[in-house]
């Protein structure tokens, strides 16, 4: 399969549109990808649970003829009924539209990874289109790695940082003080056992900020 670039990115809901097409399980899935954004259902029939997502729910039945005019105002368009060729036709009225488009039967501009939230941070795994069953897997394997400590270790980072940004003069030295507290086994150990009082006394100490 030839590699098509994409790029990474995280989008602010803001007042952005997303126009998905189809009212099943899909469509559900990908609407919780874009919460916070406004959202337009347009399908005959829908499911509660995707109805409470949706900001607006259109139903009526597309086909390539009449689905341009659903699309009015979408800054993300989401193909994503039973119908591979309906897709198909929605993803390429979409996209000549300069619409960014993501399609559940591949071929759009925008990919939607499986994702992981945590309190402080998200991690995200995408296969780039190639085998959807992976990127499910990846995240479920990394749910059990990561266990609390690195929760605790974010949180003692954003306390350090308001803290060095008196005591190191300069973001070069503030940089390199927060990734030898992340390569520190010891406040590591600290965090696993719940310590973190302990642990960050243990990263001011090594940092001679003490």
């Amino acid at each position: 399969m030839e590699k098509v670039l994409m790029s990474p990115i995280s989008l602010s809901p803001g007042n952005r549109l997303v126009v998905v097409f189809g009212g099943g399980r899909v469509a559900l899935r990908k609407c919780r990808h874009f919460e916070g954004f406004k959202i337009r259902v347009v399908s005959p029939e829908v499911l509660p649970e995707l109805e409470s997502l949706a900001e607006e729910v259109v139903r009526e039945a597309v086909d390539p003829d009449t689905a341009a005019r659903f699309m009015d105002g979408a800054d993300i368009v989401v193909a994503a009924t039973a119908s591979h060729e309906l897709n198909d036709a929605i993803r390429d009225v979409s996209m000549s539209r300069g619409i960014m488009t993501n399609s559940a039967h591949g071929g759009g501009d925008v990919l939607i990874p499986s994702t992981l939230h945590r309190d402080g941070y998200t991690v995200t795994v995408s296969s780039e289109g190639r085998v959807p069953a992976f990127p499910p897997y990846v995240i479920q394997r990394i749910d059990g790695f990561l266990d609390p400590s690195y929760d605790a270790m974010l949180a003692l980072l954003v306390d350090l940082r308001a803290v060095i940004r008196d005591r190191i003069p300069t973001q070069p030295g503030r940089a390199e003080f927060l990734a030898g507290v992340l390569a520190d086994e010891g406040i590591w150990a600290l965090l696993k056992e719940g310590d973190s009082e302990g642990a960050y006394s243990a990263s001011l100490e090594r940092g001679g900020l003490r």
